[in-house]
């Protein structure tokens, strides 16, 4: 039976810090993963780019953002904040920059880049890394945690082990996007050494649509816009922003960050999102401002009219909506039709079918706050345990701050190990 002082089990952004810190430390660190590869998910975030932190450099600033959590991680980014993250990656050689609301990216626009850095902060300090090792059990006594694995059964490869350590950084996510390997299992475990486990909410995810149309829209991104949330026809709320349209319906910063109250309006009844496509212009204005674009251009077709106001794509949907024709001149759009468009153009139907939950970046579910040392990491109901990432029952937005909170917490974790 092999015997290390750290066990991590998961190999993602907190796994991966928490690991080398704990052997920059000089400790002996084994670190599990049950895929073939590690940092699975951390490639997929930012869209492939990896929205890797948040400029918020000052801490209370960018804790209220952290929601439900704000006063526990006060004790645990006084250790590692968002400068210390930019300082660990920019010494290593990853160049940062910049984008909107503070969102920070290697100027490489490639995940690789991050996976790379921590692939060799760890290979520094000699981490041992077995990929498909899926642990199949948990056990602490003694003062001593025991962990064994089996054999992989998605891959068939893998080796069944036994392992000793004073110490095990449980690291394994919750159980949003199962296709990356965050399935819950370590929540699981949690439970059993006697844990209590906030239920799953899907907190960051796309929302699917039922209008066919939107899906044929697909890859097309709308900047400056307003939605406006009705639950059974009674206005709830609105945002203002942008969205993505996918092949199951719409996403984005915007969507995703406000899925969740969605997700909580679509267990009351029927959820539906009135899109207005020019928030800053009321509708007698864009009324006229239509009006004068299609007399300035009396003899085209319509269809090759709107793309100066909207997307050509979405120029097609808005006609189809409206039933008008678009091989219609100019000239000959009926006052009615131009009233039916504007009108659409300041509150086109989106039907709201359920969110995705496949493709959730985050679920805002875990251990219990008030369970955990956050000057630490460490559990408070089972000594040599330590939580870090989204095994935590923390609510973020998206825009950099959940892997933000896997840096600080892994960081954490791993220097107290």
């Amino acid at each position: 039976m092999e015997n290390y002082d750290v066990i991590v089990i998961g190999g993602g952004p907190a796994g991966m810090m928490a690991a080398g810190r704990a052997a920059q430390r000089g400790r002996s660190v084994l670190l599990l993963e049950k895929n073939p590869t590690l940092g699975k998910k951390l490639l997929l975030t930012g869209g492939g780019r990896c929205n890797l932190t948040n400029l918020k450099t000052d801490n209370r600033t960018l804790l209220e953002k952290y929601k439900n959590a704000t006063q526990f991680l006060f004790s645990s980014f006084a250790q590692f904040n968002v400068k210390d993250t930019l300082d660990f990656f920019n010494s290593r050689g990853l160049a940062t920059k910049e984008e909107n609301d503070g969102r920070m990216f290697p100027v490489s626009n490639k995940a690789q880049s991050v996976l790379d850095v921590m692939q060799n902060y760890m290979a520094e300090g000699g981490v041992i890394v077995k990929t498909n090792a899926e642990v199949e059990e948990i056990s602490v006594k003694d003062n001593e945690v025991y962990i064994k694995t089996k054999t992989s059964p998605s891959t068939g490869s893998g080796q069944a082990e036994e392992f000793l350590s004073k110490s095990c950084i449980i690291a394994t996510g919750g159980n949003s996007y199962p296709a990356t390997g965050s399935t819950g299992e370590g929540l699981l475990w949690l439970e059993k050494l006697g844990h209590n486990i906030i239920d799953n909410i899907v907190a960051l995810t796309p929302i699917e649509l039922s209008n066919d149309w939107a899906k044929k829209l697909s890859g097309l991104t709308l900047k400056d816009i307003k939605l406006t949330i009705f639950l059974n026809n009674e206005k709830q709320f609105a945002v203002n922003g942008g969205l993505l349209f996918t092949h199951f319906g719409i996403s984005g910063p915007t969507v995703i960050n406000n899925s969740q109250k969605v997700g909580e309006l679509l267990k009351k009844g029927e959820v539906t999102i009135k899109l207005d496509l020019f928030p800053a212009i009321d509708l007698p204005n864009l009324k006229i401002q239509l009006q004068n674009l299609l007399s300035a251009n009396n003899n085209k077709k319509i269809k090759n009219t709107l793309d100066s106001l909207i997307p050509s794509a979405l120029a097609l949907t808005l006609l189809e909506q409206t039933n008008i024709e678009g091989e219609t001149t100019n000239n000959l759009v009926s006052s009615d039709a131009r009233r039916k468009l504007v009108t659409t153009m300041k509150s086109l139907l989106l039907n709201v079918s359920g969110l995705v939950e496949s493709k959730a970046i985050s679920s805002y579910s875990g251990v219990d706050l008030k369970e955990v040392n956050f000057k630490t990491m460490e559990s408070r109901i089972v000594p040599g345990i330590y939580l870090v990432g989204d095994i935590l029952n923390v609510d973020r937005p998206s825009g950099g701050y959940s892997l933000q909170l896997c840096w600080t917490t892994g960081y954490v974790a791993g220097d107290h190990a």
